[in-house]
């Protein structure tokens, strides 16, 4: 889907900010790997240039497909619809408590987190009520 993309934003049919979500460890699609994630930022970097990302890891792979997306530079969704559990065997309590890991993840590796009016603007959305 990144030629797809790549072709319709060269047709001038796609304008940015150009937001992508990797969505990585689900049946039928490609495991949630490392070199998988390294392999789909290269290809976006070379086909699109400039876009806002992030990766959704499914299942067990989820904090570690959030920690690589953010050592790469990238965003993160993580929630229960992607993942059941916390750590191994633990249930988590809420998204919540997946969005706090990722959180102190990012911090202690000297990331900030984005406020929700950072946030719309990097994805140029507007509020509306």
């Amino acid at each position: 889907m990144i030629n797809n993309l790549a072709y319709f934003k060269q047709k001038g049919i796609l304008k940015g900010p150009i937001y992508i979500q990797f969505v990585l460890g689900i049946l039928g699609g490609l495991p949630a790997t490392v070199e998988n994630l390294v392999f789909l930022k290269q290809t976006a970097d070379k086909l699109i240039g400039d876009y806002v990302w992030s990766v959704a890891g499914a299942g067990r792979a989820q904090l570690n497909m959030a920690m690589t997306a953010i050592a790469l530079g990238g965003n993160v969704r993580v929630g229960l619809e992607d993942n059941l559990y916390i750590k191994r065997g633990v249930l988590a309590k809420s998204s919540a408590e997946q969005v706090a890991a990722v959180r102190t993840i990012a911090e202690t590796s000297g990331h900030t987190i984005a406020s929700v009016e950072t946030a719309r603007a990097i994805l140029g959305i507007e509020k509306t009520l």
